[in-house]
């Protein structure tokens, strides 16, 4: 732990999957798995029906890779702003709920960065570096979304990641992470690397006792990584005609 700079815990984000399990026999006590009986032998069907076989419509191409699109700024080509990243002022994360309470956008990224992170963003070519605070209870999360040229720089940014971003007051949310411990988190994913830092907006630290600030961190990073992969599915879908998700 760093006072005054901050936790590091890199996550890992996988994406998140809900499953919906349906119960497809609802029968009731008759249904019965049991093979029928009646069923004719292979000797006992027709050879032949006079019938044409079944026939298939071509069926559109899937749509590309995701990833394909948010890892080279020349494909990502769609509005990149605090409010296509950040559009909603009320998530849930996990079953979480978070308010948003102030945006902002850092080109050149190094004036929303501390002196271990400013440098990293500013010797790989950061463009810009969109922030939002979210709070829930008396914890609050800044989430920072640094664009780059391509994926290979983000993610060298993630390996050479030193404590932190300069979180977001505003909204409501007093000046919090400045003097005391807090939890922070760095990602990235294509052309986009990703940071957190939170804790109480009571001013006491955040230690690595504080699971909650831990978890507020994570649940930002979860939160940024959805909003980029969305990113993605979105110009993937347009490429090809399709609907987004």
């Amino acid at each position: 732990m760093i006072v005054g700079a901050g936790a590091l815990a890199t996550v890992v984000v996988a994406g998140i999957v809900a499953l919906a399990v349906v119960n497809e026999n609802d029968g009731g006590s008759d249904a019965s798995d049991k093979p029928s009986e009646s069923l004719p032998t292979p000797e006992d069907l027709p050879s032949n029906t006079g019938q044409p076989g079944p026939t298939f419509k071509d069926e559109p191409p899937p749509p590309p890779p995701p990833r394909d699109f948010v890892s080279d700024a020349k494909r990502d080509k769609a509005p990149l702003n605090v409010g296509t990243l950040y559009p909603s002022k009320s998530v849930s994360i996990n079953g979480r709920p978070y308010k948003r309470a102030s945006t902002d956008t850092s080109k050149g990224c190094t004036d929303a960065a501390h002196a271990g992170l400013g440098p990293v963003l500013s010797k790989n070519d950061c463009e810009n570096l969109f922030r939002a605070t979210y709070t829930r209870g008396g914890l609050a999360v800044t989430v920072g979304i640094a664009v780059f040229d391509d994926a290979k720089t983000a993610s060298e940014v993630k390996k050479q990641y030193k404590p932190n971003l300069v979180a977001l007051k505003g909204g409501g949310v007093p000046d919090f992470c400045r003097t005391v411990t807090c939890r922070t988190t760095a990602n990235s994913y294509g052309r986009y690397a990703y940071f957190t830092i939170s804790g109480r907006t009571n001013g006491k630290p955040s230690t690595a006792a504080d699971s909650e600030a831990e978890q507020a961190g994570r649940d930002g990073s979860t939160y940024a990584y959805a909003r980029i992969l969305k990113r993605g599915k979105d110009q993937a879908a347009e490429a090809v005609g399709a609907s987004p998700e």
